[in-house]
């Protein structure tokens, strides 16, 4: 099918759109990196009366929460409605393949008559196609549409509470250069998560995270100010969000509610409410899904929405029944693999982490940067952490973590073995495994092998959408849960070994890794075999097997191998095992120092392989040298 039928296709769905003098306008006030910091949110230590007044003047959301930890797979979901690990843009820094069928939503509201611009970051992980902004640069604005009765959608993205705005003091002066003093914070007055350390290097970070809020806070009432210059202010819906939570450990990048609960503040104009939706000061404690965005913005337009979308409209006519959960997921983050799924109702969060033997914190070159974490690092190397803090340098994770965040809304401690929640285990874990299959999760299937079959179906999407996926799809979640079950797990993932899918191979070898020296009499023999495997990444998740069974020296060659041949991700992950495996490594340091070459025609020339080998080096060698 053409990219033009199948755009038409969509199209058909649609109803006319409302008469011109009954459609809002809609703008989208959006920020990074910060969680819901301000006064309306009942902080006191906030200093935010412009989002304060909108939320007097609207609806403030108790229970918003984003996809991701992290910016770029958040926002893929956010522009087309869709979960990041259906569209294989889940893991940070890829460039995946939309399908003919799906498009970013903006797309129907033009053709639905909108004049849409966009000021200015997309970042959707993807190549936006043609034709889904009228504008889209740091000059867009509403009143550049050519003619003023055209109802428009616009989009303003604050980008100065990145986390480049705390761990930068450039940045930083510069983004709150506008400040006076009684919109400064006093560090000392401040209060911390308890998985922060007490020191005046993080008191400083936390002061600069409230400070940049407040900058935010003026660029929002600037634009409110237009909106009312314009004489626009009673016509136009104004949604006010943050694509996650603040930009420092344990926060962004994680599925926490420190990483995924986000500010949402709704206003709309008496004219255009329905019913009893945006009295003003009134709280909802319903669900909201960052993906959830774009088809609510289409149902307040009155312009049908496609069926596909996975997001749903919590505003405007014909609701859907209220969620029961919402759901995030962590996958790589820039170098490092981690896959993470969680589950929050409003209650609860669950967690599963699919590489539990893998830390919290690994070691990831931008985060690094930052001066809490290097802060943390440093005291956890002297020792003097409190518990809370010290835990996430453990070696290893739990598989499952369950909290109360009503009772515990640090979610500190993890429930999943009390007695007393294991009904709420069973019921999260089930609506975990649910939604892994009815989304079908492309984060279960290793990164070099997406990209093969990218190649053979034509988009990340369709992968598993082929003839017999259903069957396939619940054998790859079944088996990526098993490379988890530790030593009672073995016969299964022996048999699994052998399958003719290199995903499920992936995990059978993944997961007798996992079991390391037990398995070593039964599935030795097996992993020497499969290191002749047609496949780069089950290769290498069996030489990361021996080495974790004590027998590296037939799975050094094939590591070397795969960190200096093949594609990029293939290299990537043969760096991670050779920096997981330590001093088993010593032995190719020599060969190990070609990770530090970058490669012209990868990803930003291969950096991240650099990123992983530098640091193994470093650890191995007692240097300090650092890389871009």
């Amino acid at each position: 099918m053409t990219r033009l039928l199948a755009l038409a296709t969509v199209l058909f769905w649609f109803s006319s759109p409302l008469p011109a003098a009954q459609r809002p306008n809609i703008l989208w006030l959006s920020a990074e990196d910060i969680s819901a910091h301000f006064g309306c949110y009942g902080d006191e230590h906030a200093i935010t009366p412009n989002v304060d007044r909108l939320a007097r003047e609207g609806v403030r959301y108790s229970h918003a929460f984003t996809t991701a930890g992290v910016c770029a797979p958040c926002r893929s979901g956010i522009i087309t409605g869709m979960y990041q690990t259906t569209l294989g843009t889940h893991h940070m820094r890829c460039t995946a393949s939309l399908p003919e069928q799906i498009r970013p939503f903006p797309m129907f509201l033009r053709q639905a008559g909108y004049y849409c611009t966009n000021n200015s970051k997309q970042d959707y992980q993807f190549p936006t196609p043609a034709g889904t902004w009228d504008e889209s640069s740091r000059k867009a604005h509403w009143r550049n549409r050519p003619d003023e009765s055209q109802p428009f959608f616009a989009v303003f993205n604050f980008t100065g509470c990145h986390e480049s705005g705390i761990a930068s003091e450039s940045k930083y002066r510069t983004v709150t250069k506008g400040l006076d003093d009684s919109e400064r914070q006093d560090p000392d007055a401040l209060e911390l998560p308890p998985y922060y350390p007490d020191t005046p290097v993080v008191r400083e970070d936390w002061k600069r995270n409230y400070e940049l809020i407040t900058a935010m806070d003026h660029w929002a009432g600037r634009l409110i100010d237009q909106l009312k210059e314009d004489g626009l202010y009673e016509n136009t819906i104004i949604m006010f969000w943050s694509d996650h939570g603040v930009g420092l450990p344990r926060a962004k990048r994680w599925v926490y509610d420190s990483g995924t609960h986000i500010p949402l503040v709704v206003r709309i104009p008496e004219t255009f409410r329905t019913g009893d939706q945006g009295q003003p000061g009134t709280v909802s404690d319903r669900l909201v899904s960052s993906i959830d965005f774009g088809p609510t913005v289409l149902n307040l337009a009155g312009v049908e929405i496609p069926e596909y979308m996975q997001g749903q409209p919590f505003l405007g006519k014909n609701l859907p029944p209220e969620r029961e959960y919402v759901y995030a997921a962590r996958d790589r983050m820039d170098e490092r693999y981690d896959i993470i799924r969680t589950v929050r109702d409003r209650r609860f969060r669950y967690i599963r982490n699919y590489e539990p033997l893998k830390p919290w914190y690994q070691y990831i070159n931008t985060a690094e940067k930052g001066a809490t974490m290097r802060e943390l690092r440093r005291l956890y190397e002297a020792g003097e952490l409190t518990p809370p803090a010290r835990r996430y340098f453990a070696p290893t994770k739990p598989v499952e973590e369950i909290y109360d965040c009503q009772a515990d809304p640090h979610e500190i401690r993890n429930l999943a073995d009390d007695p007393a929640y294991a009904d709420v285990l069973k019921r999260m874990r089930k609506a975990h495994r649910a939604w892994v299959l009815e989304t079908r999760d492309l984060g279960l299937i290793p990164e070099p092998i997406i990209g093969e079959r990218r190649e053979q179906f034509g988009s990340e999407y369709e992968i598993l959408r082929q003839s017999g996926s259903d069957e396939y799809n619940t054998q790859l979640a079944t088996i990526a849960s098993l490379a988890s079950e530790g030593p009672s797990a073995l016969p299964r993932l022996i048999d699994a070994a052998d399958d003719p899918d290199s995903a499920i191979r992936y995990w059978a070898a993944v997961g007798i890794g996992n079991i390391g020296e037990p398995a070593r009499d039964q599935a030795a023999e097996l992993m020497e075999a499969t290191l002749s495997d047609e496949s780069s990444a089950v290769r290498t998740a069996a030489a990361r097997a021996l080495c974790r069974m004590g027998l590296p020296d037939s799975a050094l060659p094939v590591l070397v191998h795969e960190l200096t041949t093949g594609a990029q991700w293939e290299r990537l992950h043969a760096a991670i095992v050779l920096d997981q495996i330590d001093e088993q490594a010593r032995p190719v340091i020599e060969q190990f120092r070609q990770g530090l070459e970058y490669q012209k025609g990868f990803n930003s020339n291969g950096k991240y392989r650099v990123r992983v080998t530098n640091r193994a080096l470093n650890e191995l060698l007692g240097t300090s040298n650092t890389v871009p």
